[in-house]
């Protein structure tokens, strides 16, 4: 059966590979992005302009979408620093745009699934949600507070007909690490172990394999709650899950 999906952040990487998997299946994909002319080549139903930062943006781009079967909340941006230093305004810009503007595009979205008695919520979140990595430390506190938001949403809403997922991806080739803003100063003490982040993140997956998975949840009849991308992040989620919880855990030894 086909949905009426809206997906954020839908210019590059994961958000792209999903608008066009989900097409390509036989949705209707309103595809979004703060410049839509970003989205000219995309083969979809709607081509919206959506910033998760202005409310008036969200209600707009909400209202011109008609009908939403599906939000799939994929908008997402990092930096890498220490937190010793790291600019605490970038750090409130990644929770404006990861966490609070995926609760914004929720709260515009919302009353009329629940009204209707049927909808989908489906998070791109990290296996940040659930462990953290040094350097991107504020990245993994938004998706940690995202999959709060998410798993609040799932009990608050379940009885509305709601169903809730948090898909889950390592490394991915998006591009959005090499994009990442990078805080470290001359002759930084953090340098080495910014040096160490490439082992520390594993084995890349690309954005197709995340869309397939979150294809495969929007179509699932009783979708799970948390869902793992790829063999790597199945690894490092259940290694998390069986350390101890007295320690920090982190996924590889550090050599700095």
């Amino acid at each position: 059966m086909s949905s009426s999906v809206l997906i954020t952040g839908a210019s590059r990487g994961i958000g792209r590979a999903v608008a066009v998997t989900l097409e390509g299946r036989g949705h209707r994909v309103i595809a979004t992005a703060r410049n839509p002319e970003t989205l000219a080549d995309l083969p979809v139903d709607r081509r919206l302009r959506l910033d998760v930062t202005d409310q008036e943006s969200v209600d707009r781009a909400v209202r011109d979408a008609g009908d939403i079967d599906v939000l799939v909340s994929n908008v997402g941006e990092t930096v890498r620093a220490p937190l010793e230093s790291v600019p605490l305004a970038e750090v409130e810009r990644l929770f404006q745009v990861n966490t609070l503007g995926a609760l914004r595009v929720v709260q515009a979205v919302l009353p009329a699934m629940r009204e209707r008695g049927a909808g989908r919520l489906v998070f791109i979140s990290s296996i940040q949600g659930r462990l953290v990595l040094p350097m991107i430390g504020p990245y993994g506190a938004s998706k940690w507070a995202l999959e709060a938001l998410a798993e609040t949403l799932a009990i608050e809403t379940g009885h509305f007909g709601v169903k809730v997922s948090v898909v889950q991806p390592g490394a991915v080739s998006s591009g959005g690490g090499e994009r990442a803003r990078v805080f470290l100063g001359e002759n930084d003490p953090y340098s080495p172990l910014y040096d160490e982040l490439p082992a520390l993140r594993g084995d890349v997956i690309t954005p197709e394999e995340v869309a397939a998975a979150v294809a495969d949840t929007v179509e699932h009849p009783e979708p799970p709650l948390r869902v793992p991308v790829g063999a790597p992040a199945e690894r490092a989620l259940r290694a998390r899950k069986e350390a101890p919880e007295d320690e920090p855990f982190l996924l590889a030894e550090i050599n700095w």
